[in-house]
């Protein structure tokens, strides 16, 4: 996690703004920014393929070597993605100490059979799948598992009730956040106004009244 964290190499932007970002796309590299630690931030580009095949690894500490320097740890903060959520098109990265304690989101992993499955309907809800946490950064977890094999129908886990990782890590989401629940589906009853009455006789469109058809009926033609 913290000398074998994966180097990534970048080159400094002179020139930023949209013109510039969508440039920098169409040659297959990714703009990104650098930041912390009480310096200025820094512009800088990354070769898309290689960015887009760590971060899938999920890998969130790496070495970053600016321009051919000494390589530095940066934390990856926060990626964006186009309007399809599809395309990585822009990266943030925090430069950070081996020892200091920083903020992260946390991707939540549910093990295990919940009993409450077992019944008709039950369908398993997980509304949140991260949660954030104070920790250091050589102790940085990949995942926190959450054993939901005692879950019942009607009940929850929230973030206040799982174990993390290390005692020294802190919870920073609200407690209360639920990570996993169990309900239940029920099938709704046919609607009685669009129920077909298998033995109604089908309405019959007849002919108007006597009085309507005398009525309607033109006065003779005399002859003569």
């Amino acid at each position: 996690m913290h000398e074998d964290a994966p180097i990534i190499s970048a080159e400094r932007r002179e020139r930023v703004g949209t013109k510039y970002a969508k440039r920098l796309r169409a040659s297959g590299r990714l703009p990104a920014v650098v930041y912390g630690h009480k310096e200025e931030p820094v512009s800088i580009s990354l070769d898309r393929k290689e960015a887009v095949r760590m971060l899938t690894r999920g890998e969130r500490v790496f070495r970053l070597s600016l321009d051919g320097d000494d390589k530095q740890f940066v934390l990856i903060k926060e990626v964006q993605f186009d309007h399809l959520g599809t395309d990585l098109v822009h990266a943030d990265f925090a430069r950070v100490d081996l020892d200091e304690r920083v903020e992260v989101r946390v991707p939540i992993s549910l093990i295990g059979d919940a009993k409450g499955l077992k019944s008709a309907g039950a369908v398993l809800m997980h509304p949140i799948t991260e949660v954030e946490i104070e920790c250091s950064l050589f102790n940085l977890p990949d995942e926190i598992e959450v054993d939901i094999s005692d879950l019942d129908v009607g009940e929850s886990i929230t973030a206040g009730e799982i174990t993390l990782p290390k005692p020294t890590m802190v919870l920073l989401s609200d407690p209360e956040t639920v990570l996993a629940t169990i309900t239940t589906v029920e099938e709704e009853a046919p609607d009685e106004a669009s129920t077909v009455d298998a033995d109604a006789e089908p309405e019959v469109l007849t002919r108007k009244k006597d009085s309507d058809e005398a009525g309607d009926k033109k006065p003779a033609k005399k002859e003569g």
